[in-house]
């Protein structure tokens, strides 16, 4: 099967869909990978590098989703990339459909496109093997980030992420106890804050607390713990995900305007529509806002700003089960793994994820039945 790496053209998307090393994994075994020219220039991995790896270097977009059977990517489609598919083709990123547009998503239904989402594959403890490396950066990304919007030249209150004897040590509120959750108070406790994490999942808490040796405070998420907790923070992060729906707001408007002047508020849940009632998407180039005199951080692609690591991060967790989709094909892989088949969204140009479809309003048809269809 022939394999296609455009270049990423959302803005600021730093990140390339596959590594050299990646690359010269699947050419070992025999398959062809097509990389568009300039691919990964951004995250410093050069056109002779992939081409070392056994690459195919292209020279536009349009080649490389025209050549592929299976296009790896980084981001969801823009609607100019749209006009360059060919029908029937499988494209894998992080999709998160859930804040698609429709008229988007019945274009690639039209186009009979299968849509795999990162974000939604699972393994078989139920964890999302491809958007742990993501989450994991992100979260100790926004702690460093939260020190630097803390400064004064920056806006904030002009408090030090750290721990100076005889001042009292900031305090930081993590919304949600996952992936990015727990690196995140794991990178904020080896700065010395006071950490407090909150999630509605009790068991997500129990396992926080133990791996912290209950030097995080936890709660769980009701409308009155996040009234107090916010009020007292200096740091809120949210870190909300229902994987494939939007994020729910858990930190209402009334909430932040009771947050002291000059915090902070980074919402790493913006690429699912956020989880902070103030919240609106922002760029690499201009991150922050203020509302009510808190700083608001709301990057949807943050980690495309170590772009290097975390397209190498990406490959190397994409890796294993793109090799088994190639070896088995798609319809036998997904037989076979109910973790590569949650991540499915679109299969063969028809809607099988069922909170998006409910999100878009599009009716959706059980994957097992097309699977068991197609193989009639």
């Amino acid at each position: 099967m022939f394999i296609g790496v455009p270049r990423e053209t959302h803005r600021l998307e730093h990140r390339v869909g596959l590594s050299p090393y990646a690359v010269a994994r699947l050419t070992h075994y025999g398959h062809t990978v097509v990389v568009e020219k300039g691919a990964g220039l951004e995250a410093m991995f050069s056109d002779s590098e992939f081409e070392k790896a056994g690459a195919q270097i292209v020279y536009s977009s349009e080649e490389a989703y025209k050549r592929a059977d299976i296009v790896c990517r980084v981001g969801l489609l823009s609607s100019d990339e749209l006009d360059l598919l060919k029908r029937g083709l499988i494209i894998c990123a992080f999709h998160h459909l859930a804040v698609a547009t429709r008229r988007n998503v019945e274009h690639l239904m039209e186009l009979k496109s299968t849509i795999i989402g990162y974000e939604i594959i699972q393994d078989r403890q139920g964890e999302h093997p491809i958007l742990a490396p993501m989450s994991e950066m992100a979260g100790q990304m926004a702690v460093h980030l939260a020190a630097r919007y803390l400064q004064n030249d920056m806006g904030g209150r002009g408090i030090l992420l750290g721990n100076v004897p005889g001042v009292a040590p900031p305090t930081v509120l993590i919304l949600g106890a996952g992936s990015v959750g727990c690196s995140a108070a794991r990178q904020a406790l080896a700065s010395g804050a006071h950490v407090i994490v909150v999630d509605e999942d009790l068991t997500a808490l129990r396992t926080v607390s133990r791996e912290f040796s209950g030097q995080v405070v936890t709660a769980v998420a009701g409308m009155a713990q996040l009234e107090r907790f916010t009020a007292i923070a200096d740091v809120v992060i949210g870190a909300v995900l229902i994987p494939g729906a939007p994020a729910p707001i858990l930190v209402t408007e009334d909430m932040v305007k009771a947050m002291k002047p000059g915090s902070v508020i980074l919402d790493l849940s913006i690429d699912q529509g956020g989880c902070v009632a103030t919240s609106r998407p922002t760029t690499l180039d201009d991150p922050t806002f203020i509302v009510h005199d808190v700083v608001h951080y709301c990057v949807p692609n943050m980690t495309a700003n170590i772009a290097r690591t975390a397209s190498r991060a990406l490959a190397n967790a994409v890796l294993p089960t793109l090799k088994e989709v190639l070896r088995k094909g798609l319809r036998d892989a997904l037989r076979d793994d109910p973790g590569l088949a949650a991540g499915v969204y679109l299969y063969e140009g028809q809607m099988v994820n069922e909170k998006v479809g409910a999100t878009l309003g599009i009716p959706a048809t059980p994957l097992q039945q097309l699977l068991d269809g197609s193989e009639a």
